[in-house]
């Protein structure tokens, strides 16, 4: 039998408070045998998100339970949405093995809704961080960056695109310090693609945030450069405090104006910059390409000390020149202060002696 056989909910009729889950929340009556509901803590276009608690496991401890409720109204979205819910929750499955991101406990379907059961993160939102302790700094940016990226990096190596980067989807873990990253809106963009060609007029099946979200993504073709581009977003939101909605754009270039809102260096700024270029073709394209550019820019402080007007050495200018691969300036930079501060080291041992 298909474990996702069941009966319809057309979700324009939808009434959430007549939810199975919403009904038990806060009794002693178990969802599927297994999992007390305590309470809801969130309530979106796609479904309910309740904590609950596993009261089979030893220690009984906390899981999220999140209900999907795709607007079906045939036979065969309903199969669509089924078939890409398993699809989905199989690929949560295999990311959920990162540290950073919440492990899938089990799915399940039952009367034309849809169940995940996920890790539970114990910890505060940045969203909530940032309104209880005020703004970041360029270095805690930058540290926040240093730990997200890897993460980026992690879902293009397996083909996913997050779709809904955001302060209110990153959890500073309470128990660790992680930075945890939930909510993936890939799933939701399945099953809203499933139930595209329903009888009933359906007016986007957009997911995502506003402000958040670039352009190519509102046009309903998300890249992996979409997560780099709402990452940045983030980025600035934790600097200025201001939602990204609140900011004005430039009317020819699209480009969001938030410099003058807090004072961070010049190279770092490039970098957000591009992050959050309106357009695609100018954009980082990969998570790598963004920690390149701050590996470069980390490097930048290190090189102004070190320069001096004194020409490259003639051995340095022969390596360049006779080179088959292309050298960037910063790395010609490095290994002429390389060679200079060996040079220094010989003449201080030399006279130390």
């Amino acid at each position: 039998m298909n474990r996702f056989s069941g009966n319809i909910t057309n979700l324009h009729e939808y009434n959430w408070q007549q939810s199975h889950l919403v009904q038990i929340c806060g009794s002693k009556h178990l969802f599927r045998d297994r999992y007390q509901v305590l309470r809801i803590l969130g309530r979106g276009g796609f479904g309910i998100t309740f904590l609950a608690q596993d009261a089979v496991l030893p220690g009984n401890p906390l899981c999220v339970i999140k209900q999907l409720c795709p607007k079906a109204t045939s036979a065969k979205s309903w199969q669509n949405a089924c078939q890409r819910f398993e699809k989905e929750a199989k690929t949560l499955a295999k990311l959920g093995s990162h540290s950073q991101i919440p492990m899938l406990l089990n799915y399940y379907q039952g009367d034309g809704e849809l169940y995940l059961v996920q890790e539970y993160v114990h910890g505060c939102t940045l969203a909530r961080e940032v309104k209880q302790g005020g703004t970041k700094t360029e270095a805690e940016v930058k540290q926040f960056l240093q730990e997200l990226l890897p993460i980026l990096q992690y879902l293009y190596q397996n083909h996913v695109i997050h779709r809904d980067i955001k302060p209110q989807n990153l959890v500073r873990c309470a128990d660790d310090g992680r930075m945890v990253l939930i909510d993936f809106g890939a799933v939701k963009e399945q099953l809203a693609d499933a139930y595209i060609n329903s009888a009933v007029p359906y007016q986007t099946n957009f997911v995502g945030t506003m402000g958040f979200a670039p352009p190519e993504q509102l046009s309903l073709r998300p890249v992996y450069a979409s997560d780099i581009y709402a990452l940045g977003i983030t980025c600035i939101y934790l600097l200025t405090g201001i939602s990204p909605l609140e900011l004005e754009n430039d009317s020819e270039t699209g480009e969001i104006y938030w410099r003058n809102y807090v004072n961070v260096s010049d190279s770092f700024a490039k970098v957000i910059n591009k992050m959050v270029k309106f357009s695609l073709n100018e954009r980082y394209q990969k998570p790598q390409d963004v920690i390149r550019a701050l590996n470069a820019e980390a490097d930048l402080p290190n090189l102004s000390d070190c320069l001096t007007s004194k020409p490259l050495s003639h051995r340095y200018q022969k390596k360049v020149e006779t080179a088959e691969t292309y050298v960037p300036s910063v790395a010609k930079t490095a290994i002429a202060i390389r060679e200079w501060k060996a040079r220094l080291q010989q003449r201080q041992s030399k006279y130390s002696h």
